[in-house]
């Protein structure tokens, strides 16, 4: 078992791209009543806020939902879409709506716990390769919405790294003009675990 502590604040504060690009080969830790479980982040996409017509906050748009993408760099930002929730990193100076999206990660520890959570019908591989799977084998809901992800027991622990990273277009974004080919998506290279190849 692996000790996990989590990352300063200061971590959050880099430029939006740069955090994206950061937060690749960190851990995603959540601590529960029934065990720990892990998982070493190998894919993010970044939303540049109000310039970013893929972003919630395009144009400043502030609503109940993308009302914590203006507070503090560091928070938890959830939605849900369909089924799903997806986890969110807020970026920015407080007032600039900036965020990461989480998009798959490795599974590092309680694996029983993930399989538990995802189903025992699927390949370890198709625990966390999504978003909205992530969220499910880490057993994350809404209730973390405006959590801080320096707190426990959700929270971003230091990682290994990545061995390298590459760059692409953002996955599941149609219809937002030139933002849908913005290489805004981070991911680790060769990493079988990353969502969805894209050109």
């Amino acid at each position: 078992m692996l000790l996990y502590e989590p990352v300063d604040k200061t971590f959050f504060e880099p430029h939006v791209l740069e955090l994206a690009r950061n937060l690749v080969g960190q851990y995603i830790v959540h601590e529960r009543p029934d065990g720990v479980i892990a998982a070493r982040i190998v894919e993010t996409e970044a939303y540049h806020g109000p310039e970013d017509r893929a972003a919630h906050s395009f144009g400043n748009r502030r609503t109940k939902r993308t009302e914590i993408m203006f507070g503090a760099a560091g928070l938890v930002y959830t939605y849900q879409m369909h089924t799903h929730t997806l986890m969110n990193v807020v970026s920015g100076p407080i007032g600039t709506p900036h965020a990461v999206l989480i998009r798959a990660a490795e599974p590092v520890e309680g694996l029983e716990l993930m399989r538990e959570n995802r189903g025992p019908h699927l390949k370890m591989k198709d625990w966390t390769n999504g978003p909205g799977k992530l969220s499910k084998a880490l057993g994350v809901t809404m209730k973390y919405y405006g959590h801080h992800w320096a707190d426990e027991p959700l929270f971003i622990a230091n990682g290994p790294g990545a061995s390298e990273i590459e760059t692409g277009p953002r996955v599941g974004i149609g219809n937002t003009g030139e933002a849908v080919h913005y290489p805004w998506r981070f991911f680790e290279k060769d990493n079988p675990y990353v969502s969805k190849y894209r050109p």
